[in-house]
Protein backbone atom coordinates (compact mmCIF):
# COMPACT_ATOMS: atom_id res chain seq x y z
CA UNK A 1 0.00 0.00 0.00
CA UNK A 2 1.31 3.46 -0.92
CA UNK A 3 1.90 5.81 2.02
CA UNK A 4 -1.13 7.94 2.86
CA UNK A 5 -3.34 5.72 0.69
CA UNK A 6 -6.02 3.19 1.52
CA UNK A 7 -6.03 -0.26 -0.04
CA UNK A 8 -7.97 -0.57 -3.29
CA UNK A 9 -10.57 -2.73 -1.55
CA UNK A 10 -11.17 -0.15 1.17
CA UNK A 11 -11.23 2.66 -1.39
CA UNK A 12 -13.84 0.85 -3.46
CA UNK A 13 -16.04 0.38 -0.40
CA UNK A 14 -15.97 4.05 0.60
CA UNK A 15 -16.37 5.21 -2.99
CA UNK A 16 -19.56 3.15 -3.39
CA UNK A 17 -21.05 5.13 -0.51
CA UNK A 18 -19.91 8.41 -2.11
CA UNK A 19 -21.73 7.56 -5.34
CA UNK A 20 -25.03 7.00 -3.55
CA UNK A 21 -24.54 10.21 -1.56
CA UNK A 22 -23.89 12.41 -4.59
CA UNK A 23 -26.67 10.90 -6.70
CA UNK A 24 -28.95 11.63 -3.73
CA UNK A 25 -27.66 15.22 -3.68
CA UNK A 26 -28.73 15.73 -7.29
CA UNK A 27 -32.18 14.15 -6.91
CA UNK A 28 -32.96 15.73 -3.55
CA UNK A 29 -31.61 19.11 -4.64
CA UNK A 30 -33.86 19.15 -7.70
CA UNK A 31 -36.87 18.41 -5.49
CA UNK A 32 -35.85 21.26 -3.18
CA UNK A 33 -35.65 23.67 -6.12
CA UNK A 34 -39.14 22.66 -7.26
CA UNK A 35 -40.47 23.22 -3.73
CA UNK A 36 -39.19 26.79 -3.60
CA UNK A 37 -40.65 27.52 -7.03
CA UNK A 38 -44.06 26.14 -6.07
CA UNK A 39 -44.11 28.26 -2.91
CA UNK A 40 -43.98 31.44 -5.00
CA UNK A 41 -47.47 30.67 -6.32
CA UNK A 42 -46.19 31.22 -9.87
CA UNK A 43 -45.15 27.66 -10.72
CA UNK A 44 -47.23 24.50 -11.05
CA UNK A 45 -45.70 21.04 -11.00
CA UNK A 46 -46.10 19.13 -14.30
CA UNK A 47 -47.50 15.64 -14.94
CA UNK A 48 -49.77 15.72 -11.88
CA UNK A 49 -46.81 15.55 -9.49
CA UNK A 50 -47.87 16.57 -5.98
CA UNK A 51 -46.03 19.12 -3.83
CA UNK A 52 -45.98 16.86 -0.77
CA UNK A 53 -44.57 14.06 -2.87
CA UNK A 54 -41.50 16.12 -3.80
CA UNK A 55 -41.29 17.46 -0.24
CA UNK A 56 -41.00 13.88 1.04
CA UNK A 57 -38.39 13.00 -1.61
CA UNK A 58 -36.38 16.11 -0.72
CA UNK A 59 -36.42 15.44 3.02
CA UNK A 60 -35.85 11.69 2.99
CA UNK A 61 -33.25 11.62 0.20
CA UNK A 62 -31.14 14.49 1.53
CA UNK A 63 -31.59 14.32 5.30
CA UNK A 64 -31.49 10.53 5.60
CA UNK A 65 -29.95 8.93 2.50
CA UNK A 66 -27.25 11.42 1.47
CA UNK A 67 -26.04 11.97 5.01
CA UNK A 68 -26.09 8.33 6.08
CA UNK A 69 -24.21 7.02 3.06
CA UNK A 70 -21.65 9.83 3.09
CA UNK A 71 -21.03 9.52 6.83
CA UNK A 72 -20.65 5.76 6.84
CA UNK A 73 -18.42 5.83 3.74
CA UNK A 74 -16.24 8.57 5.28
CA UNK A 75 -16.08 6.77 8.62
CA UNK A 76 -15.08 3.50 6.96
CA UNK A 77 -12.17 5.36 5.36
CA UNK A 78 -11.14 6.85 8.72
CA UNK A 79 -11.30 3.46 10.45
CA UNK A 80 -9.39 1.73 7.65
CA UNK A 81 -6.70 4.41 7.82
CA UNK A 82 -6.30 4.48 11.61
CA UNK A 83 -7.05 0.96 12.89
CA UNK A 84 -7.34 -1.14 9.72
CA UNK A 85 -10.06 -3.34 8.23
CA UNK A 86 -9.87 -7.11 7.90
CA UNK A 87 -11.32 -9.08 4.99
CA UNK A 88 -14.13 -10.37 7.19
CA UNK A 89 -15.00 -6.86 8.38
CA UNK A 90 -14.98 -5.67 4.78
CA UNK A 91 -17.46 -8.38 3.78
CA UNK A 92 -19.83 -7.26 6.53
CA UNK A 93 -19.32 -3.64 5.51
CA UNK A 94 -20.45 -4.51 1.97
CA UNK A 95 -23.45 -6.39 3.37
CA UNK A 96 -24.35 -3.23 5.32
CA UNK A 97 -24.07 -1.17 2.14
CA UNK A 98 -26.33 -3.42 0.08
CA UNK A 99 -28.94 -3.78 2.82
CA UNK A 100 -29.06 0.03 3.14
CA UNK A 101 -29.24 0.47 -0.63
CA UNK A 102 -32.07 -2.03 -1.09
CA UNK A 103 -34.00 -0.33 1.72
CA UNK A 104 -33.38 3.09 0.19
CA UNK A 105 -34.62 1.98 -3.24
CA UNK A 106 -37.74 0.41 -1.72
CA UNK A 107 -38.66 3.51 0.28
CA UNK A 108 -37.80 5.91 -2.56
CA UNK A 109 -39.87 3.91 -5.05
CA UNK A 110 -42.97 4.21 -2.88
CA UNK A 111 -42.42 7.97 -2.54
CA UNK A 112 -41.97 8.42 -6.29
CA UNK A 113 -45.12 6.39 -6.95
CA UNK A 114 -47.07 8.73 -4.69
CA UNK A 115 -47.68 6.01 -2.11
CA UNK A 116 -45.66 7.57 0.70
CA UNK A 117 -46.15 11.34 0.72
CA UNK A 118 -45.74 11.46 4.50
CA UNK A 119 -42.99 14.10 4.69
CA UNK A 120 -39.55 13.71 6.25
CA UNK A 121 -40.97 13.04 9.73
CA UNK A 122 -43.55 10.47 8.45
CA UNK A 123 -45.92 11.57 11.21
CA UNK A 124 -48.97 9.47 11.98
CA UNK A 125 -51.86 9.52 11.21
CA UNK A 126 -50.59 10.01 7.63
CA UNK A 127 -49.97 6.48 6.37
CA UNK A 128 -47.55 5.28 3.70
CA UNK A 129 -47.46 2.01 1.79
CA UNK A 130 -46.04 -0.80 3.98
CA UNK A 131 -43.06 -1.18 1.60
CA UNK A 132 -41.96 2.35 2.59
CA UNK A 133 -41.70 1.29 6.22
CA UNK A 134 -40.02 -2.01 5.35
CA UNK A 135 -37.50 0.01 3.32
CA UNK A 136 -36.77 2.27 6.28
CA UNK A 137 -36.30 -0.81 8.45
CA UNK A 138 -33.71 -2.22 6.05
CA UNK A 139 -31.82 1.08 6.03
CA UNK A 140 -31.66 1.03 9.83
CA UNK A 141 -30.58 -2.63 9.93
CA UNK A 142 -27.85 -1.87 7.39
CA UNK A 143 -26.52 0.96 9.53
CA UNK A 144 -26.51 -1.32 12.58
CA UNK A 145 -24.30 -3.77 10.70
CA UNK A 146 -21.96 -0.87 9.89
CA UNK A 147 -21.99 0.11 13.58
CA UNK A 148 -20.80 -3.31 14.68
CA UNK A 149 -18.13 -3.39 11.98
CA UNK A 150 -16.71 -0.15 13.41
CA UNK A 151 -17.04 -1.41 16.99
CA UNK A 152 -15.15 -4.59 16.08
CA UNK A 153 -12.43 -2.64 14.28
CA UNK A 154 -11.64 -0.61 17.40
CA UNK A 155 -12.01 -3.66 19.67
CA UNK A 156 -9.51 -5.57 17.54
CA UNK A 157 -7.06 -2.64 17.58
CA UNK A 158 -7.28 -2.21 21.35
CA UNK A 159 -6.77 -5.93 21.86
CA UNK A 160 -3.55 -5.72 19.83
CA UNK A 161 -2.44 -2.47 21.53
CA UNK A 162 -3.32 -2.99 25.18
CA UNK A 163 -2.95 0.03 27.42
CA UNK A 164 -2.54 2.45 24.51
CA UNK A 165 -4.73 5.42 23.71
CA UNK A 166 -6.98 4.68 20.73
CA UNK A 167 -6.48 6.81 17.59
CA UNK A 168 -8.51 10.01 17.95
CA UNK A 169 -10.49 9.65 14.72
CA UNK A 170 -11.34 6.01 15.45
CA UNK A 171 -12.49 7.05 18.94
CA UNK A 172 -14.73 9.71 17.38
CA UNK A 173 -16.22 7.30 14.83
CA UNK A 174 -17.16 4.82 17.54
CA UNK A 175 -18.76 7.55 19.69
CA UNK A 176 -20.86 8.65 16.70
CA UNK A 177 -21.96 5.12 15.92
CA UNK A 178 -22.89 4.46 19.56
CA UNK A 179 -25.11 7.57 19.45
CA UNK A 180 -26.63 6.35 16.18
CA UNK A 181 -27.25 2.81 17.44
CA UNK A 182 -28.87 3.88 20.71
CA UNK A 183 -31.05 6.54 19.08
CA UNK A 184 -32.23 4.41 16.15
CA UNK A 185 -33.70 1.91 18.61
CA UNK A 186 -36.51 4.46 19.00
CA UNK A 187 -37.33 4.82 15.31
CA UNK A 188 -36.94 1.07 14.77
CA UNK A 189 -39.42 0.44 17.58
CA UNK A 190 -42.06 2.79 16.20
CA UNK A 191 -41.68 1.47 12.65
CA UNK A 192 -41.70 -2.24 13.56
CA UNK A 193 -44.19 -2.22 16.43
CA UNK A 194 -46.51 0.60 15.35
CA UNK A 195 -46.28 1.69 11.71
CA UNK A 196 -45.90 -1.63 9.88
CA UNK A 197 -48.81 -3.47 11.62
CA UNK A 198 -50.92 -0.30 11.28
CA UNK A 199 -50.17 0.20 7.57
CA UNK A 200 -50.84 -3.50 6.87
CA UNK A 201 -54.22 -3.28 8.60
CA UNK A 202 -53.24 -5.79 11.29
CA UNK A 203 -54.20 -3.19 13.88
CA UNK A 204 -56.83 -0.51 13.39
CA UNK A 205 -55.28 2.39 15.28
CA UNK A 206 -51.92 3.92 16.14
CA UNK A 207 -50.96 5.81 19.29
CA UNK A 208 -49.85 9.08 17.75
CA UNK A 209 -48.15 10.55 20.83
CA UNK A 210 -46.10 7.40 21.37
CA UNK A 211 -45.05 7.35 17.70
CA UNK A 212 -43.95 11.01 17.78
CA UNK A 213 -42.10 10.56 21.04
CA UNK A 214 -40.18 7.58 19.66
CA UNK A 215 -39.47 9.49 16.45
CA UNK A 216 -37.98 12.47 18.30
CA UNK A 217 -36.06 10.16 20.64
CA UNK A 218 -34.26 9.41 17.36
CA UNK A 219 -34.83 12.69 15.51
CA UNK A 220 -32.66 15.02 17.55
CA UNK A 221 -29.66 12.69 18.05
CA UNK A 222 -29.83 12.36 14.26
CA UNK A 223 -28.65 15.99 14.11
CA UNK A 224 -25.49 15.04 15.99
CA UNK A 225 -24.98 11.97 13.83
CA UNK A 226 -24.77 14.46 10.95
CA UNK A 227 -22.69 16.99 12.84
CA UNK A 228 -20.04 14.80 14.50
CA UNK A 229 -18.38 13.69 11.22
CA UNK A 230 -17.96 17.40 10.45
CA UNK A 231 -16.37 17.77 13.90
CA UNK A 232 -14.09 14.83 13.06
CA UNK A 233 -12.84 16.77 10.05
CA UNK A 234 -12.52 19.99 12.04
CA UNK A 235 -10.58 18.37 14.89
CA UNK A 236 -8.57 15.72 13.09
CA UNK A 237 -8.16 16.83 9.46
CA UNK A 238 -8.23 20.64 9.22
CA UNK A 239 -5.17 21.18 11.50
CA UNK A 240 -3.08 19.12 9.07
CA UNK A 241 -4.40 21.08 6.08
CA UNK A 242 -3.50 24.45 7.62
CA UNK A 243 -0.04 23.27 8.63
CA UNK A 244 -0.83 23.11 12.34
CA UNK A 245 -1.51 20.50 14.99
CA UNK A 246 -4.44 19.43 17.14
CA UNK A 247 -4.69 21.86 20.06
CA UNK A 248 -5.78 19.22 22.58
CA UNK A 249 -6.51 15.54 22.02
CA UNK A 250 -8.13 15.32 25.45
CA UNK A 251 -10.45 18.27 24.84
CA UNK A 252 -11.58 16.75 21.54
CA UNK A 253 -12.40 13.45 23.23
CA UNK A 254 -14.20 15.23 26.08
CA UNK A 255 -16.39 17.08 23.58
CA UNK A 256 -17.42 13.82 21.91
CA UNK A 257 -18.13 12.14 25.26
CA UNK A 258 -20.38 15.07 26.21
CA UNK A 259 -22.26 14.62 22.94
CA UNK A 260 -22.73 10.94 23.82
CA UNK A 261 -24.13 11.87 27.22
CA UNK A 262 -26.39 14.79 26.29
CA UNK A 263 -27.46 14.37 22.67
CA UNK A 264 -30.06 11.60 23.13
CA UNK A 265 -32.32 12.50 26.12
CA UNK A 266 -33.45 15.79 24.53
CA UNK A 267 -36.25 14.85 22.11
CA UNK A 268 -39.01 16.54 24.11
CA UNK A 269 -37.77 19.98 23.05
CA UNK A 270 -39.28 19.13 19.66
CA UNK A 271 -42.56 18.44 21.44
CA UNK A 272 -42.85 21.49 23.68
CA UNK A 273 -46.32 22.27 22.32
CA UNK A 274 -47.36 18.60 22.22
CA UNK A 275 -50.18 17.87 24.71
CA UNK A 276 -49.97 14.79 26.89
CA UNK A 277 -46.36 15.23 28.08
CA UNK A 278 -45.80 16.46 31.63
CA UNK A 279 -44.19 19.96 31.59
CA UNK A 280 -41.64 18.89 34.22
CA UNK A 281 -40.10 16.33 31.85
CA UNK A 282 -40.11 18.83 29.01
CA UNK A 283 -38.17 21.17 31.31
CA UNK A 284 -35.64 18.44 32.16
CA UNK A 285 -34.97 17.75 28.49
CA UNK A 286 -34.69 21.46 27.66
CA UNK A 287 -31.97 21.72 30.32
CA UNK A 288 -30.15 18.74 28.78
CA UNK A 289 -30.55 20.35 25.34
CA UNK A 290 -28.77 23.48 26.54
CA UNK A 291 -26.05 21.24 27.99
CA UNK A 292 -25.30 20.06 24.43
CA UNK A 293 -24.11 23.60 23.67
CA UNK A 294 -21.11 22.99 25.94
CA UNK A 295 -19.21 20.59 23.63
CA UNK A 296 -19.97 22.91 20.69
CA UNK A 297 -18.44 25.83 22.59
CA UNK A 298 -15.45 23.65 23.50
CA UNK A 299 -15.06 22.86 19.80
CA UNK A 300 -15.18 26.55 18.85
CA UNK A 301 -12.47 27.31 21.43
CA UNK A 302 -10.32 24.38 20.30
CA UNK A 303 -10.57 25.20 16.59
CA UNK A 304 -9.71 28.87 16.93
CA UNK A 305 -6.88 27.98 19.31
CA UNK A 306 -5.60 25.64 16.60
CA UNK A 307 -5.89 28.38 13.97
CA UNK A 308 -4.12 30.96 16.11
CA UNK A 309 -1.33 28.57 17.13
CA UNK A 310 -0.70 27.60 13.50
CA UNK A 311 -0.69 31.25 12.37
CA UNK A 312 1.67 32.40 15.09
CA UNK A 313 4.03 29.49 14.31
CA UNK A 314 4.27 30.97 10.81
CA UNK A 315 5.31 34.37 12.18
CA UNK A 316 1.95 36.17 12.25
CA UNK A 317 2.19 37.52 15.79
CA UNK A 318 -0.22 40.48 15.82
CA UNK A 319 -3.57 40.20 17.59
CA UNK A 320 -5.46 38.93 14.54
CA UNK A 321 -2.60 38.50 12.11
CA UNK A 322 -2.83 34.73 12.40
CA UNK A 323 -6.21 34.99 10.65
CA UNK A 324 -4.41 36.04 7.46
CA UNK A 325 -2.16 32.98 7.70
CA UNK A 326 -5.06 30.59 7.14
CA UNK A 327 -5.10 28.96 3.66
CA UNK A 328 -8.20 30.73 2.34
CA UNK A 329 -7.40 29.67 -1.23
CA UNK A 330 -7.36 25.96 -0.32
CA UNK A 331 -10.88 24.56 -0.74
CA UNK A 332 -10.15 21.77 1.76
CA UNK A 333 -10.05 24.52 4.39
CA UNK A 334 -12.29 27.16 2.82
CA UNK A 335 -15.45 25.05 2.45
CA UNK A 336 -15.43 23.70 6.04
CA UNK A 337 -14.51 27.15 7.38
CA UNK A 338 -17.55 28.73 5.73
CA UNK A 339 -19.55 25.91 7.34
CA UNK A 340 -18.03 26.74 10.76
CA UNK A 341 -18.96 30.41 10.38
CA UNK A 342 -22.53 29.45 9.43
CA UNK A 343 -22.74 27.39 12.61
CA UNK A 344 -22.67 30.56 14.71
CA UNK A 345 -26.17 31.76 13.68
CA UNK A 346 -27.28 28.14 13.27
CA UNK A 347 -26.38 27.33 16.87
CA UNK A 348 -28.06 30.49 18.13
CA UNK A 349 -31.22 29.51 16.24
CA UNK A 350 -31.09 26.09 17.85
CA UNK A 351 -31.15 27.68 21.30
CA UNK A 352 -34.22 29.65 20.22
CA UNK A 353 -35.97 26.47 19.11
CA UNK A 354 -35.15 24.73 22.38
CA UNK A 355 -36.36 27.60 24.60
CA UNK A 356 -39.89 27.08 25.85
CA UNK A 357 -40.95 30.74 25.55
CA UNK A 358 -39.18 31.56 22.26
CA UNK A 359 -40.34 28.30 20.73
CA UNK A 360 -43.91 29.57 21.07
CA UNK A 361 -43.08 32.20 18.43
CA UNK A 362 -41.36 29.97 15.85
CA UNK A 363 -42.92 26.55 16.43
CA UNK A 364 -44.12 24.90 13.22
CA UNK A 365 -43.16 27.96 11.14
CA UNK A 366 -40.70 27.99 8.28
CA UNK A 367 -38.16 29.50 10.71
CA UNK A 368 -37.51 25.89 11.79
CA UNK A 369 -36.85 24.90 8.16
CA UNK A 370 -34.45 27.83 7.81
CA UNK A 371 -32.59 26.72 10.95
CA UNK A 372 -32.45 23.16 9.60
CA UNK A 373 -30.88 24.42 6.37
CA UNK A 374 -28.25 26.42 8.25
CA UNK A 375 -27.18 23.46 10.37
CA UNK A 376 -27.43 20.50 8.00
CA UNK A 377 -27.43 22.09 4.55
CA UNK A 378 -24.70 24.63 5.32
CA UNK A 379 -22.47 23.69 8.26
CA UNK A 380 -22.58 19.94 7.71
CA UNK A 381 -22.88 19.77 3.93
CA UNK A 382 -20.17 22.35 3.23
CA UNK A 383 -17.85 20.39 5.53
CA UNK A 384 -18.78 17.21 3.67
CA UNK A 385 -17.98 18.97 0.38
CA UNK A 386 -14.64 20.08 1.84
CA UNK A 387 -13.92 16.47 2.81
CA UNK A 388 -14.85 15.30 -0.70
CA UNK A 389 -12.23 17.49 -2.37
CA UNK A 390 -9.43 15.42 -0.83
CA UNK A 391 -11.21 12.13 -0.05
CA UNK A 392 -12.51 11.39 -3.55
CA UNK A 393 -9.02 11.82 -5.11
CA UNK A 394 -7.60 9.58 -2.35
CA UNK A 395 -10.21 6.91 -3.15
CA UNK A 396 -9.79 7.14 -6.93
CA UNK A 397 -6.01 7.49 -7.11
CA UNK A 398 -6.09 11.03 -8.48
CA UNK A 399 -4.86 14.48 -7.48
CA UNK A 400 -6.64 17.54 -6.17
CA UNK A 401 -5.48 19.81 -9.00
CA UNK A 402 -5.87 23.54 -9.52
CA UNK A 403 -9.06 23.10 -11.54
CA UNK A 404 -10.75 21.11 -8.78
CA UNK A 405 -9.66 23.63 -6.18
CA UNK A 406 -10.93 26.57 -8.24
CA UNK A 407 -14.29 24.89 -8.89
CA UNK A 408 -14.57 24.10 -5.19
CA UNK A 409 -13.95 27.72 -4.17
CA UNK A 410 -16.59 28.90 -6.67
CA UNK A 411 -19.05 26.24 -5.52
CA UNK A 412 -18.60 27.19 -1.87
CA UNK A 413 -19.24 30.87 -2.59
CA UNK A 414 -22.30 30.05 -4.72
CA UNK A 415 -23.62 27.77 -1.96
CA UNK A 416 -23.10 30.40 0.74
CA UNK A 417 -24.89 33.08 -1.31
CA UNK A 418 -27.79 30.76 -2.15
CA UNK A 419 -28.21 29.74 1.47
CA UNK A 420 -28.02 33.36 2.63
CA UNK A 421 -31.05 34.18 0.49
CA UNK A 422 -33.01 30.98 1.10
CA UNK A 423 -32.39 30.38 4.78
CA UNK A 424 -32.50 34.09 5.57
CA UNK A 425 -35.89 34.41 3.86
CA UNK A 426 -37.16 31.36 5.74
CA UNK A 427 -36.12 32.80 9.10
CA UNK A 428 -37.80 36.15 8.45
CA UNK A 429 -40.96 34.61 6.97
CA UNK A 430 -41.16 32.29 9.96
CA UNK A 431 -41.09 35.24 12.36
CA UNK A 432 -43.99 36.67 10.35
CA UNK A 433 -45.96 33.46 10.82
CA UNK A 434 -45.36 31.60 7.54
CA UNK A 435 -46.00 27.87 8.13
CA UNK A 436 -43.65 25.03 7.33
CA UNK A 437 -44.56 21.84 5.44
CA UNK A 438 -47.18 23.63 3.32
CA UNK A 439 -47.36 24.51 -0.37
CA UNK A 440 -48.31 27.99 -1.59
CA UNK A 441 -51.59 29.28 -0.26
CA UNK A 442 -53.19 32.71 0.08
CA UNK A 443 -55.27 31.43 3.01
CA UNK A 444 -58.45 32.91 1.52
CA UNK A 445 -56.88 36.32 1.07
CA UNK A 446 -55.58 36.65 4.62
CA UNK A 447 -53.79 39.97 5.10
CA UNK A 448 -51.00 38.30 7.06
CA UNK A 449 -49.99 36.29 4.01
CA UNK A 450 -48.98 39.49 2.19
CA UNK A 451 -46.29 40.02 4.81
CA UNK A 452 -44.40 36.84 3.98
CA UNK A 453 -45.12 36.22 0.28
CA UNK A 454 -42.15 38.32 -0.83
CA UNK A 455 -39.83 36.20 1.26
CA UNK A 456 -41.11 33.11 -0.57
CA UNK A 457 -39.70 34.69 -3.73
CA UNK A 458 -36.45 35.11 -1.81
CA UNK A 459 -36.52 31.40 -1.04
CA UNK A 460 -36.95 30.63 -4.74
CA UNK A 461 -34.01 32.87 -5.65
CA UNK A 462 -31.86 31.19 -3.02
CA UNK A 463 -33.03 27.72 -4.06
CA UNK A 464 -32.14 28.44 -7.69
CA UNK A 465 -28.64 29.60 -6.73
CA UNK A 466 -28.20 26.52 -4.54
CA UNK A 467 -29.17 24.23 -7.42
CA UNK A 468 -26.46 25.89 -9.53
CA UNK A 469 -24.11 25.01 -6.66
CA UNK A 470 -25.30 21.39 -6.83
CA UNK A 471 -24.61 21.25 -10.58
CA UNK A 472 -21.09 22.61 -9.99
CA UNK A 473 -20.54 20.06 -7.21
CA UNK A 474 -21.76 17.16 -9.36
CA UNK A 475 -19.49 18.24 -12.22
CA UNK A 476 -16.56 18.49 -9.83
CA UNK A 477 -17.33 15.06 -8.34
CA UNK A 478 -17.38 13.48 -11.83
CA UNK A 479 -14.16 15.31 -12.74
CA UNK A 480 -12.39 14.19 -9.53
CA UNK A 481 -13.52 10.61 -10.11
CA UNK A 482 -12.63 10.16 -13.78
CA UNK A 483 -10.67 13.07 -15.25
CA UNK A 484 -8.37 14.65 -12.64
CA UNK A 485 -4.66 13.86 -13.08
CA UNK A 486 -3.66 10.48 -11.67
CA UNK A 487 -1.43 10.54 -8.64
CA UNK A 488 -1.20 10.15 -4.87
CA UNK A 489 -3.28 12.57 -2.83
CA UNK A 490 -2.56 12.97 0.89
CA UNK A 491 -4.96 11.54 3.46
CA UNK A 492 -4.52 14.45 5.90
CA UNK A 493 -4.59 13.26 9.50
CA UNK A 494 -3.25 15.76 12.02
CA UNK A 495 -0.94 15.11 14.95
CA UNK A 496 -1.45 16.46 18.46
CA UNK A 497 0.62 19.45 19.57
CA UNK A 498 3.73 18.48 21.57
CA UNK A 499 2.85 20.78 24.48
CA UNK A 500 -0.76 19.59 24.77
CA UNK A 501 -1.85 18.17 28.11
CA UNK A 502 -1.86 14.34 28.27
CA UNK A 503 -5.18 12.70 27.51
CA UNK A 504 -6.74 11.12 30.62
CA UNK A 505 -7.11 7.37 30.11
CA UNK A 506 -10.54 7.49 31.77
CA UNK A 507 -11.81 8.67 28.37
CA UNK A 508 -11.13 5.12 27.16
CA UNK A 509 -13.50 3.63 29.76
CA UNK A 510 -16.34 2.77 27.38
CA UNK A 511 -18.44 0.97 30.00
CA UNK A 512 -18.45 4.09 32.19
CA UNK A 513 -19.56 6.54 29.50
CA UNK A 514 -22.09 4.26 27.85
CA UNK A 515 -23.45 3.41 31.30
CA UNK A 516 -23.89 7.09 32.23
CA UNK A 517 -25.57 7.73 28.85
CA UNK A 518 -28.04 4.89 29.44
CA UNK A 519 -28.82 6.16 32.95
CA UNK A 520 -29.49 9.68 31.62
CA UNK A 521 -31.76 8.32 28.90
CA UNK A 522 -33.65 6.15 31.38
CA UNK A 523 -34.06 9.11 33.73
CA UNK A 524 -35.32 11.43 30.98
CA UNK A 525 -37.71 9.00 29.29
CA UNK A 526 -38.89 6.14 31.55
CA UNK A 527 -41.45 7.92 33.75
CA UNK A 528 -42.88 10.25 31.07
CA UNK A 529 -43.09 7.40 28.55
CA UNK A 530 -45.03 5.22 30.99
CA UNK A 531 -47.32 8.18 31.66
CA UNK A 532 -47.82 8.73 27.91
CA UNK A 533 -48.84 5.10 27.39
CA UNK A 534 -51.18 5.01 30.39
CA UNK A 535 -52.92 8.32 29.66
CA UNK A 536 -52.90 8.56 25.87
CA UNK A 537 -55.98 9.74 23.98
CA UNK A 538 -57.71 7.28 21.62
CA UNK A 539 -55.63 5.99 18.73
CA UNK A 540 -56.08 6.99 15.10
CA UNK A 541 -56.88 5.00 11.95
CA UNK A 542 -54.80 5.49 8.81
CA UNK A 543 -55.28 8.64 6.76
CA UNK A 544 -54.49 8.22 3.09
CA UNK A 545 -54.96 10.58 0.19
CA UNK A 546 -55.19 13.74 2.30
CA UNK A 547 -51.63 14.76 1.53
CA UNK A 548 -50.52 13.92 -1.97
CA UNK A 549 -51.57 10.54 -3.24
CA UNK A 550 -50.29 8.51 -0.30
Amino acid sequence: MIANQLTKKDSKLSMAHMWVAFISLLIGGLMGLLQTLVRTGRFTLPFGIDYYQILTVHGVILALVLTTFFIIGFQFSLMSKTVGMSDRERVWAWIAFWVMLVGTIAAATMILLGKASVLYTFYAPLAAHPIFYFGLTLVIVGTWIACFVNFHQLYKWKKANKGEKSPLLAFMVVINMIIWFISTIGVAATVLIQFIPWSLGIVDEINILVSRTLFWYFGHPLVYFWLLPAYMAWYGIIPKIIGGKIFSDGLARLAFILFLLFSIPVGFHHQLLEPGIDPFWKYIQVVLTFAVAIPSLLTAFSMFATFETAGRAKGFNTLFGWFKALPWKDVRFFAPMVGMIAFIPAGAGGLVNASNQLNLVVHNTIWVTGHFHLTLATTVILTFFGISYWLVPVLTGRKLDEKTNRLGIIQTIVWAIGMFFMSGSMHIAGLLGAPRRSAFSEYNGSEQVTEWIGYQYGQAIGGSILFIGIIIMMYTFIYMTFFAPKGVEEFPIAETAEDAEPTPMIFENWRLWIGIAVVLIAFAYTIPFIDIIQNSPPGSPTFKGLIGNS
